[in-house]
């Protein structure tokens, strides 16, 4: 009887035992560790032009607000007229039109007397939203902070 208790016992004890799986550890690393890959976003041309503009117009507004001169209009501006789109379909006859009349705002900035810089700096910012009005819209808020009130 001891025999059968002892063999009960042991049985029991085998049956409640978690059988470990195999693992292989190759699926493993594979399934775990798979190296993702990152599409980095790439700026276009005029994607950057236009930060460049962004950044070279808040410095602008500083010196405006600060009452200092502005110096003369930057060349770069021009590269509006030729810089690559992200979408080079974007490139149509509504951006042409809206290009030069931003780039004649931005000029008449720089040949502003101090009575009429304020007006002709933010008719300068207006030409920007009209343009991403009718293109994209997203820079807008940020460009609105630009506003000399």
């Amino acid at each position: 009887m001891n025999k059968v208790l002892i063999l009960l016992l042991v049985l029991t004890f085998f049956s409640c035992q978690k059988k470990e799986k195999k693992v292989d550890l190759k699926e493993v690393k594979n399934s775990c560790h798979k190296e993702k890959q990152f599409d980095l976003y790439q700026m276009s041309e005029m994607a950057s032009l236009m930060e460049q503009m962004y950044a070279y117009n808040k410095q602008i507004k500083d010196r405006i607000v600060k009452g200092d001169t502005v110096g003369t209009f930057p060349e770069f501006f021009n590269k509006i007229y030729i810089a690559k789109f992200t979408t080079p379909s974007d490139n149509d006859a509504f951006f042409k039109e809206n290009a030069k009349k931003y780039i004649a705002a931005q000029k008449l900035i720089y040949s502003s007397s101090p009575a009429t810089i304020n007006e002709n700096f933010n008719k300068g910012l207006d030409a920007c939203i009209t343009c991403h009005q009718g293109k994209c819209g997203g820079p807008i808020p940020r460009i609105k902070k630009l506003y000399i009130h």
